[in-house]
């Protein structure tokens, strides 16, 4: 069997990055059709309150989620310098202690998640009409973090030697038993939101089992107990760089978090609304989080092979290829977007109407600002993949200030379309950060 490894330390950076991210992003489409076909059957089966309770649930889920990508794209950024290296030994040292690193990690996140569930809900002011409903989907996700964790590690390791194609055939298989199941536990086993809920997660857990048999076929990942073993320096490298990414993250979920806060006060349509146009940001980003993984990627193996220039001419290729796609999605947006929230949306003609404006209005706007988000993934994943979590961690910082501080003081100047305005001009305020700390960065590598 061929290898899937992608040595990216020799060739056309467009090339390479283009190889690396177009598996990535139809992945990604799969990833996101199995988020949208969840939206889709629990509003069109339950309603308008079931599609705001799933809209309650966005920015808790997604902190600790991406706490666990973090963790794992902070692992997997010493992974693949250790494979531009050529240094073996190093790289199942570095996998063996994440794995160890990963496990902990994710035992005390399920068990610090149970617990802050309601207190967090009724902080945020979540409507009583839906709070129940909210924290059981959040328990029953939050049970599953450790399938999460799996799948995310494989998937980073995997990244990290090149093999882009075997997570797209992770997400394809999911998709498929994702949809298949959404349509059996709700409509049919009528188990409603925690029915969504099963779903995703047997969807996940097959995902990871199918990177997880790829692995086991790589010589690359021929551990063995050695390899496990706690090596403090080694582990202190790896915190480092995992614990910063995901508390930057963490950071950027509180800023939604507080988003939430006032959203949830608008009353159920405007939060139904706001609901299924933050479902598809999911889709505006699919090809911004497969470019950043290809960045990291592609800096993190020439930083291994000390080949600075190719870092530079890699993050300029990044740049042309992520905008220009960034247009042609924001453009199938606006022309379309109307039409794809009409798929989330069920209620009385009057409802439907409301709730259709609000979501349409706040997806265009992401549309129009979305090359801004692309130029912020390119950034923040060069930085990450020279060992930098410096200027990310601020960019973080900045994207919280930014989002708390606006949607908190635009609303009473523009209304309720101000809320809409936090997050894009959050995404100008990452950038300010992040370009100018890449050209020092690269600078000093210089």
């Amino acid at each position: 069997m061929a290898s899937r490894t992608l040595d990216m330390t020799k060739g056309s950076p467009y090339s390479l990055l283009l190889r690396f991210a177009l598996p990535l992003m139809a992945g990604n489409v799969f990833q996101q059709l199995y988020t949208v076909v969840d939206t889709m059957v629990v509003g069109k089966t339950l309603g308008v309150t079931a599609l705001a309770a799933l809209g309650a649930s966005d920015w808790l889920n997604w902190m600790m989620v991406a706490t666990v990508q973090g963790l794992t794209q902070g692992f997997a950024v010493l992974m693949a310098q250790a494979f531009g290296a050529k240094d073996d030994q190093r790289l199942r040292s570095v996998v063996g202690l994440s794995a160890v690193l990963s496990a902990v990690s994710v035992l005390l996140l399920v068990a610090l998640s149970q617990f802050f569930v309601r207190p967090v809900l009724g902080l945020m002011q979540t409507p009583d009409t839906i709070i129940d409903y909210t924290a059981l989907y959040l328990r029953i996700m939050y049970g599953g973090l450790p399938i999460v964790m799996a799948y995310n590690f494989f998937a980073c390791i995997l990244r990290s030697l090149g093999d882009s194609k075997t997570p797209l055939y992770a997400m394809i298989f999911a998709c498929f038993v994702n949809i298949c199941l959404d349509v059996l536990f709700v409509p049919v086993f009528h188990w409603g939101i925690p029915g969504a809920a099963a779903a995703s997660l047997i969807a996940q857990a097959s995902s990871a089992g199918v990177c997880f048999v790829q692995l086991r076929k790589m010589k690359e990942m021929k551990l063995e107990r050695r390899h496990f073993r706690m090596d403090w320096a080694l582990a202190w490298k790896l915190l480092q760089l995992g614990v910063t990414m995901a508390f930057q993250f963490i950071l950027i979920a509180v800023g939604g978090l507080v988003v939430q806060f006032v959203v949830n006060g608008t009353g159920v349509l405007f939060l139904a609304g706001y609901t299924a146009a933050s479902k598809l940001y999911g889709v505006l980003e699919i090809a911004a989080t497969s470019f950043g993984f290809a960045v990291v990627t592609f800096v993190g193996q020439n930083l291994g092979a000390g080949r600075i220039d190719r870092i530079q001419k890699g993050q300029r290729a990044a740049y042309v290829l992520a905008v220009g796609t960034s247009l042609v999605i924001a453009a199938i947006m606006i022309l379309f977007g109307k039409w794809i929230l009409s798929c989330f949306i069920s209620g009385t003609p009057q409802e439907v109407a409301d709730t259709l404006a609000i979501g349409y209005q706040y997806l265009t706007l992401m549309s129009l600002f979305l090359p801004t988000l692309y130029i912020l993934y390119v950034a923040r994943s060069s930085l990450q993949g020279l060992g930098n979590t410096t200027y990310p961690f601020a960019s973080g910082v900045m994207e919280l200030i930014c989002r708390v501080g606006l949607v908190l003081t635009l609303p009473a100047i523009m209304g309720l379309q101000g809320i809409y305005y936090a997050d894009i001009l959050a995404w100008v305020g990452a950038d300010l950060v992040l370009i100018p700390g890449y050209l020092l960065t690269i600078r000093k590598h210089k």
